[in-house]
């Protein structure tokens, strides 16, 4: 007899696949991560082949190796910090945007805790450390801030910050 749990746990797979293979272009992204505590994760993994194989869904049986599981202490949102900067998921996702995002907000934050006076967060600080020191190593933007601007121009001289992804959450104040 299979328990409350487990038929929620169900539900909620067959709703989270399909919407996996609707939403994602596998062929497209470099990596999947799959995070989660205890075993759901693996369970997860295991329902999304078994559907693949049946109903022949190629798109993710031929990509089935750029799906990463991870460890994470809960399920919440806060909990994906603590996924993408652990060192086993940063070597698997090395190259990748998100793990270059990672590293940039991390960088950041080490330099507001430890040389305060060298990280400046706003649009009028940012201009004048620019203007006085030409002082600006990498610009950091959300990308909701761009979205109507010249894309190529952003890119060459910023990291783009997704505001969906846990990067981006941290928002840095735009005077």
């Amino acid at each position: 007899m299979i328990g409350n749990y487990d038929k929620g746990l169900v539900r909620f797979f067959e709703q989270v696949a399909p919407a996996l293979v609707r939403h994602i272009n596998l062929d497209v992204v470099k990596c999947l991560l799959v995070a989660r505590p205890g075993f759901v994760r693996d369970q997860f993994f295991q329902y999304l082949m078994e559907q693949a194989i049946t109903t022949d869904i190629k798109v993710v049986l031929e990509n089935k190796n750029k799906i990463l599981l991870a460890y994470a202490s809960s399920g919440f949102k806060h909990s994906l910090k603590e996924v993408l900067s652990s060192p086993l998921v940063m070597d698997l996702l090395a190259g990748t945007k998100a793990a270059g995002e990672v590293k940039a907000l991390e960088m950041f934050t080490n330099m507001l805790e430890t040389e305060p006076r060298k990280a400046f967060y706003g649009l009028k600080q940012v201009d004048k450390a620019q203007e006085d020191a030409q002082a600006v190593l990498v610009l950091m933007l959300l990308d909701l801030l761009i979205r109507a601007s010249d894309v190529m121009t952003w890119r060459r001289l910023a990291k783009i910050f997704s505001s969906l992804h846990v990067s981006g959450e941290r928002k840095l104040n735009i005077s």
